[in-house]
């Protein structure tokens, strides 16, 4: 993963020229950008959800079927 220096967005990427805009339209990019972002990862918790969906639904059909099941940990726990 690409770490992105937060403080100071021009060298978040190690480009070597940053580009000069106005102001104003320096929000409006960064406002769309982010506006896009939250559509990003919303899609995303979506996708989550439904592939979570799909593996509860293997895993009740597999107690059905007799099969003993353990939870795994995520790698966030």
């Amino acid at each position: 993963m690409v770490k992105v220096n937060k403080d100071n967005l021009e060298k978040a990427f190690d480009k070597e020229e940053a580009v000069e805009m106005p102001k104003e339209t320096e929000v409006g990019f960064h406002q769309g950008a982010l506006n896009t972002l939250v559509n990003e990862r919303n899609e995303l918790f979506k996708m989550i959800q439904n592939v979570e969906a799909v593996m509860q639904a293997h895993v009740k059909r597999l107690e059905e079927l007799g099969v003993k099941m353990q939870q795994q940990k995520t790698p966030s726990s």
